[in-house]
């Protein structure tokens, strides 16, 4: 009696993109592996959901949507007649699916707090190095096309460069979520306007408009979306009340946090060669998510230390700090009659102080110059940058990086400071 056939084809009905099939059953195995289902527990755009409340997608749905983007991407290109086999197609599709594997919760608070100098694309190699052990080296060419070691480098490019899947998604999902219309893009004319020149992805002349609009929603999404000031007074909140946290830790004053993988790392100075050296470091990160972090917030807002159980009343009731943002940098003055205003009020040393009043500085390119370009090509086959060809960019503008200054303090204190 033969065996009965195990349908292992699924389809994920995703509300930007409609029905996204996985019919590979070596990447639904990866899909279902508990490194990847962490995904759905990590939310896209972390704290953005304070600003937008629709912004409550997670990574999981974001992969999911790159991977789509990439299947399509490899399927245009095979219509115009490059070769990609069946192989390569599956391990570029693996690799962008995996691309954002390595990243924690609220992961640019994670990454400046309570891991040092470790980025979320080279946890995301240990993973996949992790499942390719586990799925027996099936994941081995997905890996050289993710670091750039693929012989084809296009594949490499369509998941990491100034025109990617990884942007391409990301920019049509988080303006679905977060209802910012301006941030939308045509992600279908993209792809069909995809071609291959010098081993390097371009878009076809005709495209160009689409290019340009998709560079212009970039922007836009920026500083509307990933650095609007209360997104970032938010995050850096974030940041200052995990590094209290671990300072209290490593000071012998531990905050009771709701998981042990918390605990690891806030007890733990964790460094990139601890990943490499002890498995049970990258082990332990994998058990780390939103829920760990925001749970440990509740927790912290009835906290004896003043400046915890503060910043965590924050956080979780969202009562955020006051945020001033300008072009230019604050006067020393005005900062440190905030310091002092706030010391007073709180009842805070130097030190202490520090973590109620913050400034820094963010800056974004619209268009990053270098070798990473978005290339346009012409019917006699000329390759050329956007910035070269456009008429509608601002060449200024795209070529150097929009810097802001912020400063961050507590509202009780803003009506003691003068304008």
């Amino acid at each position: 009696m033969s065996k009965p056939l195990v349908n292992k084809r699924k389809i994920f009905n995703d509300p930007v993109y409609g029905f996204i099939s996985i019919p590979d059953e070596s990447m639904f195995d990866i899909i279902e592996h508990p490194v990847f289902q962490r995904l759905r527990r990590i939310k896209q755009l972390g704290l953005a959901h304070l600003v937008y409340p629709g912004a409550l997608h997670t990574r999981f749905h974001h992969s999911l949507g790159a991977m789509h983007l990439m299947k399509k991407a490899l399927a245009e290109l095979r219509i115009k007649g490059h070769e990609i086999t069946r192989e390569e197609a599956l391990a570029a599709e693996t690799a962008m699916l995996l691309h954002d594997i390595g990243h924690g919760p609220y992961s640019h608070a994670l990454e400046h707090s309570i891991v040092h100098q470790v980025s979320h694309e080279q946890i995301s190699l240990w993973f996949m190095k992790l499942l390719n052990h586990t799925f027996n080296d099936r994941l081995q060419m997905a890996i050289e096309i993710f670091e750039g070691k693929y012989k084809k480098h296009f594949l490499h490019r369509l998941i990491a460069s100034q025109f990617d899947m990884d942007r391409l998604d990301y920019l049509k999902r988080d303006s679905f979520f977060t209802g910012v219309s301006e941030g939308t893009i045509n992600y279908e004319r993209l792809l069909n306007m995809l071609e291959i020149a010098h081993d390097e992805p371009v878009i076809e002349y005709k495209g160009i408009y689409s290019v340009e609009k998709f560079i212009t929603a970039r922007r836009i999404m920026y500083w509307q979306v990933y650095l609007h000031k209360t997104v970032l007074v938010a995050e850096y909140m974030a940041i200052h009340l995990l590094k209290r946290a671990k300072w209290l830790a490593r000071n012998g004053k531990t905050p009771k946090a709701a998981t042990p993988a918390l605990q690891f790392f806030l007890e733990n100075d964790i460094r990139e060669d601890q990943f490499i050296q002890d498995k049970t470091v990258l082990n332990t990160f994998a058990q780390l998510d939103d829920y760990d972090i925001f749970t440990s917030f509740k927790l912290w807002t009835n906290h004896p230390d003043k400046i915890l159980s503060h910043l965590s009343n924050g956080l979780v009731n969202r009562r955020l700090f006051r945020i001033e943002m300008q072009n230019t940098p604050f006067a020393e003055e005005k900062i440190e009659q905030i310091k002092k205003q706030t010391a007073k009020k709180y009842h805070l040393s130097q030190e202490e102080t520090d973590y109620f009043v913050f400034f820094e500085k963010t800056a974004n390119y619209t268009y990053h110059p270098g070798n990473d370009k978005i290339n346009i090509l012409f019917k006699d086959g000329t390759v050329k940058d956007i910035t070269e060809v456009s008429d509608q960019l601002n060449i200024h503008l795209l070529s150097k990086p929009t810097t802001k200054y912020f400063l961050c303090y507590p509202k009780e204190i803003a009506h003691h400071i003068p304008e």
